[in-house]
């Protein structure tokens, strides 16, 4: 086997190495674990009632904060009934151009939410997403903001999961349009809640409370989001879909099998995991591409609550601020965030940048390769973008094979070097093969001799793998991109391509819908067996790269190059129809250089000869 061929082989064999560890290990943004913070000093001014037990707890509402005892609100699982699913309950409509639902004034819910821009499929006349829903419907999320008592406030005293708000100002929220709800508890406290929507997933949540007793009173403002019952997830590997948090510098990631596996705390009647942040941090649960995220006001230390309940099947987030103490006479205002939409790569990061949001990019799952990935997505954005401002169709698509054009280029020099060696390689051939006639079956004397004429001619064997040593974590980095990022969903490229995130719907079994019955479903082992017109191209494109150089003269490397384009082929058939673009136009550009390096150092490769040389298992050679 020549040097070239074991180049190949164990440039292949690395690959392969990769692709098994990324199944194997999977991608992770930072460890997703924190020490549990450190005790807070008790306030001798508070006395808290007892928590009720886990059990007394509705199985039907997510376990509120309504004792706070010290400079955090301490959780309860206090008794709060759910309403009957069906019942009656009063309800304020929102409506934006890209949002549509409504707040439940029962406790102040925001609990019906759906995306007007995105359907559930293809077909634009499907139903479109739906993200947040009450209790009562098949799977309960939402949102729900509150106040904890402390001192001598009890829970009736503050609102609750079950308030009856009132509609102080505004008929139905949206965009320059808030809402104001106000609650009197009849003794003395006055509360609001003014709830506003930007023009696209952004809620602000602004609660105020006036002291009109005659006593000092105590009391801490929470957030929380709460699903009922575990979600349907890809669970993918490659994904993730639970729990997002920042905590000041830190980002960590929590699928929902971890929340199960929290340990109990007591005083949080549930599993639990309590993280301090100081200044900056925000926490939320997280899908392919939706998210509902709690965001405190930047420069707000809080307490970050993950929590799952046992016995109702509730996981929760919550972020629950410092306490506050009002004198007769005073009030207080807290002001919160709350995201509640699509993942989309410009809003996120405005928001970022304009509300000073610290690292909010960074709930997209940008993976191991981030620094990859980021830049990679960043320019196949502006490709999109400019494309789409020239009025092309398909953008998305030729936005990815522009990207390839640029990524092919950034490692031309490599690429050259690479295809440079390899050429002297084929120009030493004659050498080499006088070596090993020379020495005959002395390995040792082999290797020397070899390494003395690389070292004399300047050659590197080595170099053959570099490009596609580099490709590789290019590769998943694009893979990433394309598979997690909202902007890929339903991205429609040309004639039957017309979502670039799934997989090519046609297929071999119908003939590429000239046969009257249906492809087989994605993802099953028929699909898999007949691949689609993409992943026949790009084998073909890998096949014909090959047939640069001639069919090696060993049996089993010759048997070896043979399969390899079709196992490819078929290993990478039920990946999106976008990358599978990507590794078709990356082939082509490759074969393009390498033919036009080889032909620059005075080798002409016989392509056809090639070709038609491993049909009649001869192999035929390159011309001087």
């Amino acid at each position: 086997m020549d040097e070239q061929g074991k180049n190949l082989l164990l440039a292949t064999a690395l690959s392969f190495l990769v692709i098994l560890l990324w199944y194997t290990v999977g991608p992770k943004v930072v460890p997703d674990w924190f020490p549990e913070p450190e005790p807070v000093a008790q306030d001798s001014g508070a006395t808290a009632p007892g928590n009720p037990s886990a059990e007394s707890a509705a199985p039907g509402m997510a376990l509120t904060p309504p004792a706070a005892t010290t400079g955090e609100a301490l959780p309860s699982s206090a008794a709060e009934a759910a309403p009957a699913p069906g019942s009656d309950v009063p309800r304020l409509e929102i409506d934006t151009p890209r949002l549509t639902g409504s707040i439940s004034l029962l406790g102040g819910r925001i609990d019906e939410l759906a995306l007007k821009d995105y359907n559930e499929t293809i077909d634009p006349g499907s139903d479109i997403v739906g993200l947040l829903s009450p209790v009562g419907s098949a799977q309960p999320y939402y949102a729900l903001h509150g106040w904890a008592p402390a001192g001598q406030l009890t829970y009736e005293q503050v609102p609750g999961a079950n308030t009856e708000w009132q509609v102080e100002s505004g008929q139905a929220l949206g965009v320059g349009r808030p809402v104001t709800l106000v609650w009197d508890n009849g003794a003395g406290l006055v509360f609001r809640r003014t709830i506003s929507l930007d023009e696209d997933y952004l809620f602000t949540v602004t609660q105020s409370v006036e002291n009109s007793t005659a006593e000092t009173v105590r009391l801490a403002p929470y957030g929380i989001v709460a699903r009922h019952g575990r979600p349907d997830t890809i669970g993918f590997f490659i994904l993730h879909e639970g729990v997002v948090r920042q905590t000041d510098n830190e980002l960590s990631e929590l699928k929902y099998k971890k929340l199960v596996d929290l340990s109990f705390m007591d005083r949080e009647a549930a599993r639990a995991e309590i993280v301090q942040v100081e200044q900056n941090g925000w926490i939320g649960f997280t899908d392919k591409y939706w998210m509902t995220t709690l965001i405190p006001q930047p420069g707000q230390p809080f307490n970050s609550v993950v929590k799952y309940v046992d016995g109702a099947d509730i996981y929760q987030v919550e972020t629950r601020m410092p306490l506050v103490t009002l004198a007769p006479g005073e009030s207080a205002t807290s002001e919160s965030m709350l995201f509640a939409g699509a993942k989309e790569w410009e809003t996120i990061r405005r928001y970022e940048r304009e509300l000073g949001i610290y690292r909010f990019i960074d709930s997209i799952d940008w993976g191991w390769f981030f620094f990859f990935t980021k830049p990679i997505f960043w320019l196949l954005h502006w490709l999109h973008v400019s494309l789409l401002q020239m009025n092309i169709p398909g953008a998305m698509g030729w936005a990815i094979i522009a990207l390839t054009v640029i990524i092919k280029a950034a490692v031309l020099p490599l690429a050259y070097k690479s295809y440079t060696s390899m050429a002297k390689m084929k120009e030493l051939q004659p050498k080499m093969e006088e070596i090993k006639e020379r020495v005959g079956d002395d390995r040792q004397k082999l290797q020397m001799e070899m390494m003395a004429l690389y070292k004399k001619e300047k050659v590197n064997p080595a170099a053959g793998c570099l490009p596609l040593l580099v490709q590789i974590p290019i590769f998943f980095s694009l893979y990433k991109v394309i598979f997690v990022t909202i902007e890929l969903r339903h991205a429609p490229w040309i004639g039957w391509i017309k979502d670039l995130s799934a997989p090519d719907p046609s297929s071999l079994f119908n003939l590429f819908g000239l046969l009257p019955w249906d492809a087989p479903v994605p993802g099953s082992i028929m699909a898999l067996a007949f691949v689609g017109i993409l992943p026949i191209i790009f084998g073909i494109s890998m096949w014909l790269q090959q047939k640069l150089n001639p069919t090696p003269t060993d049996a089993t490397q010759a048997m070896v190059f043979a399969w390899l384009p079709w196992i490819f082929m078929f290993m990478l058939g039920g990946f999106a129809s976008g990358l599978i673009i990507y590794w078709i136009a990356n082939n082509l550009i490759t074969f393009i250089q390498q033919y036009a390096i080889m032909r620059s150092h005075g080798y002409k490769p016989d392509v056809f000869g090639n070709i038609r040389a491993s049909f009649q298992k001869k192999p035929a050679t390159g011309k001087k």
